[in-house]
C-alpha cells in the first residue's frame, strides 16, 4: 500500500488567548517533531501565525496539537491556507 507523501504550504492562523511564553516554544518543538518546516511570521498575544511545510497529515496532527496545546493556553480557532507556489 503506497502512502500520500504530497507536500502541501501553509499558513496557520491560531487565535485566542495565547499570552504564554511558554507557547511560542512548544510550537516549535512541536512542528520539529513532526518534521514539518515551519515559520513562525506573526506572534501577538491574540494571534499567531506560522507558515507551514509538509505532508498532508503531519500538518493535520500540528493543527490538532496546537488546539490541545499547552493548559496554559486558549485556542479559541485554528484557520488554514494554501499557500501557492509561483508557476514560472
Amino acid at each position: 500500500m503506497r502512502q500520500n507523501t504530497s507536500h502541501l504550504q501553509e499558513r496557520m492562523t491560531i487565535v485566542g488567548d495565547l499570552k504564554a511564553a511558554s507557547f511560542i516554544p512548544w510550537i516549535r518543538r512541536h512542528a520539529a517533531k513532526l518534521g514539518l518546516s515551519h515559520t513562525i511570521s506573526h506572534a501577538s498575544s491574540m494571534r499567531i501565525e506560522l507558515e507551514l511545510s509538509g505532508p498532508e497529515d503531519l500538518i493535520d496532527m500540528m493543527e490538532v496539537g496546537c488546539s490541545l496545546g499547552p493548559i496554559d493556553v486558549w485556542v479559541e480557532c485554528i484557520e488554514r491556507t494554501a499557500r501557492m507556489g509561483e508557476k514560472a
